[in-house]
């Protein structure tokens, strides 16, 4: 491995200028940093042989190849001596980082070997000038000092050649270097470089790190603990960093967010290793999170491209683990599949199926009838990441993204081959029947990859005549600033290259739903209580106080206007035949009556006056007549009244015990007629009929509550003016 060292390149400048923030800093194992510790943790001097022609074999298959007449430089066409496949992140990411480097002054390097007088080389081959160029980047780099050797290293032949040769030559080469910083008036050999490039690798030493936390094995709480434990303090936005500090994202909930300056000693941490923390590009995230808002709790997932293992695992951290399922096309080796299955189960997730076909070339089956949900992330020009190398070692994408970036644009007809092929694999996704959105993300720049595609592919009816058209859905994921607002205005979401982030375009195409369907509650309750939504509630059974009201209506309401109405038209029909002349008699009709009106209370008293008959007063003009209208509004609205106050018994079958009533009715004035003459007397007794009895018969009251004072009893006889008569 190399060991670190100043550099010309601006991000290593920018990278050594933010080491102030890290001054004095304690970390987990106690030990504070000085500033020539911090310093020297950013200087090398060289790299191992391996690195070196690993680098030369990247930059041999994305280098920039002119036309033939102009031609000055000659690479070879085979590729060079191979080595083992290096699974060490560290390892790949210096080799694309020293490729990377060469690819962007591969101009500058070929006119100082041509200006040195050193090529053509008499005892170097042309197959080994990718190593020459990756070598003479890093040579100049170092000032043309001789590079320190490792002891435990094993020594690669073409490498120590080619060392040996340039080191012989280094004075015509720092004098070719000078001749060619005067040419272009540069300071360094940086300000050689385009204007956007030099914006790129600015942005790419200022990009903060985005880390999601994986809640399979750790929660966001111990996360907190942890960080705070190893020293990093938690802020409440980007704009807020200063030196081991971190915050949240605003789009995504288990996200976070660090400074660029920590990202050595936070991805030494042991959260990384166990996989509770995975650091990945924001733009997957937020394609992951917009999935997950589409999702119902048992459907399942078709990510389209293998891509990056570590999306992957996103998605499925995120769903649940038991009811949905992730499936993900084009693992094409057994090598590969069994790899993944390590990695997958080291994070503990479970769903993942992995698909050997390409996305291309699937149908729907039985095993993606529930999938509901496709997450489509084509391979796009990518001109809109700012830090390439990570985004190649995390996303697996193509080197040949170097090349674009190397010179900050792609090539027409390259762009318009991308943008067929994905509006190829977004067409192939509208297909699936049970499908109900579809995802579509990228990092590109260019309409013609993004909006472009998407309005070509809606206007397309891929779906079919028979099925749903999509439609083109709002973004699902919060809108935080005025910009992203802005940029959203056409229902896409859309993050612009800046300091804080990448490129980032997502889309959401969704079905339109079929107005012929129409869902009753009972089925949406029916789909939450399957989905567990509805635990401890009992829809079989209702509530106590709704199975009271549904009876009430049922059993009380109906009955008692009837009963009501029953009983006033028997009291009516008993007073028409009180005024009637004639005698009364024991009519069937009052006791059905008074049994009706109070046929448990009437039963349980325990005396009762016999009913006496009583003479109906003859019709005379002379005596006064009763009115109707005055006994129903004294006596039988007090009658009524009582009647409505009798509680109702209860629906458990419960009986309550209820007072007698007692009616009373208006003084009667019985006329004495003289058999001997027409003169009658009217007696001044006055008897009062209580509404009662054993039968449910009128008869004079024995109550002295409703006897008037100074009157005789009703047991006595009734006394006339001629009592000798």
């Amino acid at each position: 491995m190399p060991v670190l060292r100043s550099s010309l390149g601006p991000s290593n400048v920018n990278i050594a200028s933010d080491t102030s923030s890290l001054h004095e800093m304690n970390f987990s194992n106690g030990v504070v940093l000085s500033e020539k510790s911090s310093t020297s943790l950013f200087e090398k001097n060289g790299y191992q042989d391996s690195i070196y022609l690993n680098a030369a074999n990247i930059f041999q298959g994305i280098h920039n190849e002119k036309p033939q007449d102009k031609i000055l430089v000659k690479y070879g066409h085979g590729p060079l001596p191979s080595l083992p496949d290096f699974k060490d992140e560290q390892f790949q990411r210096l080799s694309y980082e020293l490729a990377f480097s060469a690819l962007k002054y591969q101009d500058v390097l070929e006119t100082i070997l041509l200006d040195s007088g050193i090529y053509p080389m008499q005892s170097i081959s042309d197959q080994l000038t990718s190593l020459v160029v990756v070598m003479l980047y890093d040579l100049q780099d170092r000032k043309f000092e001789a590079r320190d050797n490792i002891d435990d290293e094993e020594q690669i032949a073409e490498v120590q050649e080619v060392e040996r040769y340039l080191c012989s030559f280094k004075t015509k080469l720092a004098a070719a270097l000078a001749r060619c910083r005067i040419k272009h008036d540069a300071l360094s050999l940086e300000h050689i470089l385009p204007e956007t490039i030099r914006k790129q690798e600015q942005r790419a030493s200022m990009l903060p790190l985005y880390v999601w936390v994986n809640s399979l094995k750790i929660s966001l709480e111990d996360v907190h603990s942890t960080l705070h434990q190893e020293g990093f303090t938690r802020v409440e936005s980007v704009s807020s960093f200063g030196g081991y500090s971190y915050c949240l994202d605003k789009h995504c909930e288990d996200v976070l967010i660090f400074p660029s300056t920590v990202k050595e000693n936070l991805l030494t941490l042991q959260l990384f290793a166990d996989y509770k923390l995975i650091l990945q590009d924001q733009s997957r995230s937020l394609a992951v999170h917009s999935v997950k808002a589409l999702l119902n709790m048992d459907d399942d997932i078709l990510i389209a491209h293998m891509g990056s293992w570590l999306t992957v695992a996103h998605m499925s951290v995120l769903t649940n683990q038991t009811t949905s399922k992730v499936f993900v096309c084009g693992v094409k080796s057994l090598a590969k599949e069994a790899e993944l299955k390590d990695l997958f189960a080291q994070m503990e997730c479970k769903n993942i199926v992995l698909l050997h076909e390409d996305f291309a070339n699937i149908e729907p089956t039985d095993k993606l009838q529930k999938v509901k949900v496709i997450l489509l992330l084509p391979r796009c020009s990518g001109l809109g990441v700012s830090n390439p190398i990570e985004f190649i070692l995390k996303e697996h994408e193509d080197a040949e993204l170097l090349r674009d970036l190397s010179q900050g644009s792609v090539a027409e007809d390259k762009l318009n081959s991308l943008a067929q092929q994905q509006l190829k694999e977004l067409s192939h996704a509208m297909q699936f029947s049970k499908v109900q959105a579809i995802v579509y993300c990228t990092c590109s720049v260019y309409p013609e990859e993004n909006e472009v595609v998407v309005n070509k592919a809606l206007a397309s009816g891929a779906e079919g005549p028979k099925a749903q058209p999509y439609k083109l859905c709002p973004p699902v994921l919060p809108l935080c600033c005025k910009s992203e607002i802005s940029l959203s205005a056409a229902n896409f979401f859309r993050l612009e290259p800046s300091d804080i982030s990448n490129s980032c375009f997502i889309a959401v195409l969704s079905r339109e739903r079929d107005p012929s369907e129409t869902v009753s509650v009972k089925d949406v309750l029916a789909r939450a209580a399957a989905k567990g939504l509805l635990e401890g509630i009992d829809l079989a059974k209702p509530a106590k106080r709704e199975e009271k009201k549904k009876k009430k209506p049922k059993v009380t309401q109906p009955k008692t206007p009837t009963k009501e109405a029953v009983i006033k038209s028997k009291i009516q029909e008993f007073l028409d035949r009180e005024m009637k002349p004639g005698m009364i008699e024991s009519d069937t009709s009052v006791s059905n009556l008074a049994s009706s009106a109070s046929q448990k209370s009437v039963n349980q008293t325990n005396s009762s006056v016999p009913l006496k008959k009583t003479v109906q007063p003859l019709s005379n003009l002379s005596l006064p007549m009763m009115s109707k209208n005055s006994l129903t509004a004294t006596s039988m609205q007090k009658m009524f009244e009582k009647h409505r106050n009798i509680r109702k018994p209860k629906l458990d079958d419960s009986v309550m015990v209820l007072k007698p009533v007692e009616i009373v009715l208006p003084p009667v004035m019985v006329p004495y007629f003289n058999p001997q003459g027409n003169r009658s007397h009217i007696s001044t007794n006055h008897y009062y009929y209580n509404w009662g009895g054993t039968h449910g018969t009128l008869s004079p009251s024995t109550s002295k509550k409703l006897i008037k004072t100074k009157e005789p009893s009703l047991s006595s006889t009734v006394k006339h003016s001629r009592p000798w008569l």
